[in-house]
């Protein structure tokens, strides 16, 4: 099975970015904090698709995409792209997907909550929702060298 890798990507690389790689029914975390972390991490395990938590651009004409006014009514919080804090994340977003297909790779924005909802799922209840994904034959495990590599770094 090829490889798939979820990114929850922050605003700047200050804060550490979730990644995930799932292959073979395992989920493998860890924390990265640049983009080019994110990057080299990618490339060692060329994944077929690569889902990234965050705006992918800014709406043509006020505060929101036609998808986020689709998603509104349906009950799904999302946020403006070019909120404050979004837009850095958007603008982040937006390089890192450009560097990924420059690297080859095919990319998707997603954002978690609205599929959980979507899918019937907790949106919070982080143990209900671990339970789901085991049900569903799903093993992990956290890269361990990676959080303390980054926690002695100054």
């Amino acid at each position: 099975m090829k490889a798939l890798i979820g990114i929850d990507l922050p605003p700047n690389q200050k804060p550490p970015t979730g990644w995930a790689l799932l292959q073979d029914r395992l989920v493998r975390t860890c924390l990265l904090y640049t983009d080019q972390e994110i990057l080299k991490r990618m490339g060692n395990n060329k994944p077929a698709l690569v889902a990234i938590d965050a705006p992918f651009g800014f709406a043509k004409e006020g505060a929101f995409r036609i998808a986020e006014k689709e998603m509104m009514p349906e009950g799904y919080h999302v946020f403006p792209p070019a909120l404050s804090a979004m837009a850095r994340l958007t603008e982040r977003a937006m390089r890192l997907n450009k560097l990924i297909a420059e690297k080859g790779h095919k990319t998707i924005e997603v954002h978690p909550a609205s599929s959980r909802k979507a899918l019937g799922m907790p949106l919070k209840k982080w143990d209900q929702i671990q339970a789901i994904f085991t049900g569903m034959g799903l093993k992990g495990n956290i890269e361990m060298h990676a959080l303390a590599q980054h926690e002695l770094t100054p």
